[in-house]
């Protein structure tokens, strides 16, 4: 799941890639909403936040808004050089090291916020979680080549629709030079958007159940994906 990249990869491993780590994602994600009313990975919100609370004069809001995109794209950028100066020296296997770096990220953060009182505590959650999510969802775009997004679903249930209106549209001529129904894709996308659905109601049910030590279990998950890889 983590070693294969780009077109080298199989329909399983993209939809393991997405059962997993979308699951993870809509967890922490809907916990840090929970915890402060924040999207941790929801960009187009935060982005539409800033302009909202901008114009209405709310502009603490519109700074945290603008604090979580830039977290978000810190992360990213972060992944992303680690993947690339890591596949100088180990090859495919570089991704692992991404996912290992979220589940320390995740533990770090845990460890950070447990001594902190309320309100403070949850706005360091949220904010600390916009950075890992930002990581996570680099590395996955990375190696399934766009394929697979598991941070957020806006674009999974955009082609959802694609390939629906693909499958209405099937009895085309293939002179028609348009791109068939891909039942395979259509399963991916419907999985990522399932796996972070489930993964967001496990998420909140946790979070009040456990509270930040529901970071130390998505970091348990996360190590279980990565340490296979690591050690091949």
């Amino acid at each position: 799941m983590l070693i294969h990249e780009g077109e080298t990869r199989s329909p399983a491993a993209d939809r393991a890639l997405a059962l997993s780590l979308a699951g993870v994602a809509g967890a922490l994600n809907t916990a840090g909403f929970y915890a402060v009313g924040l999207y941790a990975s929801n960009m187009t919100g935060n982005v539409s936040a800033i302009s909202d609370r901008t114009g209405t004069g709310d502009l603490v809001l519109a700074a945290q808004a603008c604090l979580l995109v830039v977290l978000f794209v810190l992360g990213a950028t972060t992944s992303t050089l680690m993947i690339r100066r890591r596949r100088r020296k180990a090859g495919p296997g570089a991704y692992a090291y991404s996912v290992c770096a979220e589940a320390l990220l995740l533990v770090a953060v845990g460890l950070l916020v447990l001594p902190l009182a309320e309100p403070v505590r949850s706005h360091t959650l949220v904010l600390g979680l916009s950075f890992i999510l930002g990581l996570q969802n680099a590395a996955v775009t990375k190696i399934s080549e766009a394929r697979v997004r598991t941070t957020h679903v806006t674009g999974m249930i955009t082609d959802i629709g694609i390939e629906l209106a693909r499958w209405l549209d099937r009895d085309a001529s293939a002179s028609d030079r348009l791109k068939p129904h891909d039942p395979v894709r259509l399963r991916l996308y419907l999985l990522t958007v399932g796996a972070f659905l489930g993964g967001g109601l496990v998420g909140v049910v946790a979070y009040r159940l456990v509270g930040v030590a529901l970071l130390f279990a998505a970091a348990a998950v996360l190590a279980c994906l990565a340490l296979p890889a690591l050690r091949r």
